[in-house]
């Protein structure tokens, strides 16, 4: 026979327990239900349950909505919730909204939330509307500490420019970044400079650089609003154009004496040419000269040469030899004609 008080006693335990743990698990919502009871900001405790249980984080909503409520703000449980779940900081995005409603600017949450979302930090887009912000041009961190450009003598002139901007909330969302701006500004001082005439110009009113600069509108399209581009410094480089006419005359000389490296080869290749002529025409006088003394036994032979006609021939010969040795004998020497 089942004992009815012994079931009795085993269920009040049971549920006693229960509810003691049921108990423990509200009262661990009680401080954020009465901070926001507190602060004028009530949120349910039933509320504050369902928010763990949709795995959202009570504390970072609770304490947003008592601050948005502080500053005189209404923002909506849900639209909260559904930030936090959305992967949204739901803090800074109350903050900035605190910071803009102070400061006049005019951000909506859903505005604030879209830019959040994007990865842009919405808190410091909203202080750096209203603190503007310095760029250094170039980036120093990311590569040379000037922009080098150089002018129309040829001198190279080196410039570091500062750039104040100030956030332009509307544009956040698609709006180019900073090294957008720092590469127009760039591209305006180097055309700047390229520009001048005088590379003296430049140095004795730097402040044309940021006015030319400035005026093109080097802003649009980006996420924030240029107020001013100050020259921070302007230093003489190298004179490049010296060095492009030095490297273009030592590559015309070095074309030159190429050609007469090439003349030269030419007259060489010629000379020889001439020195086998000229032996080509000795061989063949000499072959002719061999032909002689067979023409003349042909001669005899035939009977068309006698021997004293041949002996005639020796003495006008010999009789040649003696006047053109005769003749030299006469002609002064080299010695003797200085």
């Amino acid at each position: 026979m089942v004992d009815t008080g012994m079931i009795l006693t085993v269920l009040s335990v049971f549920f006693l327990i229960v509810f003691l743990v049921f108990a423990i698990y509200l009262l661990s919502f009680f401080k954020l239900w009465l901070q926001a009871w507190l602060s004028g900001a009530y949120v349910g405790i039933v509320t504050l349950v369902a928010m763990r249980l949709r795995r959202v984080n009570p504390a970072v909503i609770v304490q947003s909505r008592i601050n948005a409520v502080k500053a005189g703000l209404r923002i909506k449980l849900d639209d909260m919730e559904a930030h936090f779940l959305a992967g949204g900081n739901v803090v800074r995005v109350v903050q900035a909204l605190i910071a803009a409603d102070k400061a006049n600017i005019e951000l909506t949450w859903q505005r604030a939330t879209a830019i959040d979302l994007a990865g842009r930090d919405i808190l410091d887009a909203v202080k750096t509307s209203v603190y503007p912000k310095v760029i250094d041009c170039p980036n120093p961190n990311t590569g040379p500490p000037t922009v080098a450009a150089v002018a129309m003598d040829g001198i190279q002139l080196k410039a570091k420019a500062r750039v104040t901007v100030r956030a332009n909330i509307n544009n956040l969302v698609g709006g180019a970044t900073e090294e957008t701006i720092i590469a127009r500004v760039g591209e305006g001082i180097v055309t700047t400079i390229g520009s001048a005439e005088s590379h003296k110009k430049v140095l004795e009113n730097p402040d044309m650089i940021s006015k030319v600069v400035l005026s093109r509108g080097l802003d649009a399209g980006t996420a924030f609003e240029i107020l001013s581009i100050d020259i921070a410094d302007v230093d003489v480089g190298e004179n490049i154009g010296a060095q492009l006419q030095i490297s273009q005359a030592q590559a015309d000389k070095e074309i030159a004496q190429a050609r007469a490296e090439e003349r030269r080869a030419m007259a060489q290749a010629r000379e020889q040419e001439m020195q086998a002529q000229v032996v080509e025409m000795r061989a063949k006088v000499v072959e002719a000269e061999a032909e002689v003394p067979r023409a003349m036994a042909e001669a005899f032979r035939s009977g068309n040469l006698g021997i004293m006609d041949y002996y005639r021939m020796k003495n006008v010969m010999a009789d040649t030899d003696m006047r053109e040795s005769i003749s030299k004998i006469d002609q002064p020497g080299e010695d003797e004609r200085r």
